[in-house]
């Protein structure tokens, strides 16, 4: 599988990112809840609960309204998700933009998508909110996952939903350490 990616952006709004036709190449996409057709969009959050449900048994809300205004960043093999992320702007001109929701399917573990979806999060971050540190709160046995990203603990760990989580932030280039 190739795993390469060029993300367009026009005017600050993201755009569909295309890698080109070959078949086994991962196009990486980022989109608003609004731009992904209702077949995507049910791909996209069965997966969601099929894994942070399900398969994690812990039974929460996943829609928890946050979807409609973030951005849906998605890992697709042709049709079919590989993985997703989300992204959330900052709240106020000081916030942090937010990572979350970061999920590989379960028939594709192992081929380090996570890395990819990660690497492509934080770009898109970047792009968008140049400015802003990026947060997200990471389930405390992926901390070493994320600290190979640059991000940082600053919380200690605490209970969300029954799983131990660890709040991390990652400063933008711009930004002082």
């Amino acid at each position: 599988m190739d795993v390469r990616a060029a993300v367009a952006v026009q005017a600050g709004k993201p755009l569909e990112v295309m890698t080109g036709p070959r078949a086994g190449e991962v196009l990486v996409e980022v989109r608003s809840l609004d731009e992904l057709p209702a077949r995507e969009l049910y791909d996209l959050l069965r997966m969601r609960v099929d894994v942070f449900v399900v398969e994690q048994n812990c039974p929460y809300p996943e829609l928890d309204g946050k979807d409609i205004d973030a951005l849906h960043l998605r890992l697709l093999e042709g049709a079919e998700l590989l993985g997703a992320a989300r992204i959330l702007k900052p709240y106020e001109p000081q916030d942090p933009s937010k990572i979350g929701r970061v999920v590989v399917s379960p028939d594709h573990r192992g081929k380090r998508l996570g890395d990819v979806l990660m690497s492509e999060a934080i770009a898109a971050c970047e792009r968008l909110y140049p400015e802003n540190p990026i947060a997200l709160s990471a389930q405390a046995h992926l901390r070493r996952f994320y600290e190979s990203f640059g991000f940082i603990a600053v919380s200690q760990e605490y209970l969300e939903d029954g799983i131990p989580h660890i709040d991390m932030v990652r400063q933008q280039a711009t930004q002082p350490a």
